[in-house]
């Protein structure tokens, strides 16, 4: 398994543009070499018999059918905006467009 150096680590921090200290170039480094032992860890248990999932339990959308009703008048729903003009609402302008 590969050991990850500070050097590494200062490397990469400095490709990301993060300032780190000696203190935390050496505790990340520690990190990383724990998340790399775990992903190896679970590639182990990869098989072509076990099939790739997204998802542990199997999922099954649930739609309803799509009826086509008649919508609500347009006076209805004009009556309950602030504002309204010309059969639509009216909002303020905020871009200072014509």
């Amino acid at each position: 398994m590969p050991t990850f150096s500070t050097d590494e680590v200062a490397r990469v921090a400095a490709l990301a543009r993060i300032d780190l200290t000696p203190a935390e170039l050496e505790r990340l480094a520690g990190e990383l070499e724990v998340i790399v032992h775990a992903v190896a860890r679970v590639s182990e248990a990869v098989s072509d018999a076990v099939p790739a999932t997204s998802h542990p339990i199997p999922l099954t959308n649930v739609y309803r059918e799509d009826v086509v009703e008649d919508s609500l008048p347009v006076g209805d729903v004009l009556a309950a905006a602030p504002a309204s003009q010309d059969g639509r609402f009216l909002v303020p302008q905020i871009l200072g467009e014509e």
